[in-house]
């Protein structure tokens, strides 16, 4: 969805918040090398969902607004940013949903912690469940049930 401005241009192309101004001008920095900039375009897209297909990244997403999305990733990167810059500019736009992996703090911490925690509770019920289950065998003694020890008595 690229919203068209009135010279024709897309809008993340004509002055948008995250290009560069100033002294940090296209002309002013420094040239990253092509396969640089594809190699961190991939590994940044691979960590941001697809607000489309919201099960894929925008890296394997088929859809037009996860290619353009990565145009945008691609731009950033080439004009020096960083990851979690980019990040930023995405979760700004669409909420820290678009990470594939939310940051592990606040809320989100649960993300982490509630499968530990199942994972030890799973564990405690399992060993609490055979304790039982072995402590309700029947006793094996040589003399075997009552019946028989008295029989063996002469009773």
């Amino acid at each position: 969805m690229v919203i068209a401005t009135g010279a024709g241009a897309p809008a993340h192309a004509a002055g948008a918040p995250w290009q560069a101004r100033g002294a940090d001008s296209p002309a002013n920095r420094p040239q990253i090398p092509d396969s640089i900039v594809e190699a961190r375009t991939r590994e940044i897209a691979a960590g941001l969902r697809c607000v489309v297909c919201q099960g894929l990244s925008i890296e394997d997403s088929p859809a037009e607004l996860a290619r353009e999305m990565r145009a945008i990733v691609k731009e950033q990167v080439a004009a020096g940013r960083t990851r979690a810059e980019i990040e930023a500019y995405f979760v700004a736009r669409y909420g820290e949903f678009v990470l594939l992996a939310p940051r592990p703090e606040g809320f989100n911490l649960l993300v982490y912690a509630l499968p530990v925690v199942a994972l030890v509770l799973g564990a405690l019920f399992v060993v609490g469940f055979v304790r039982r289950w072995g402590g309700a065998e029947p006793d094996a003694s040589p003399q075997g049930t009552g019946a028989e020890a008295s029989r063996t008595r002469g009773g």
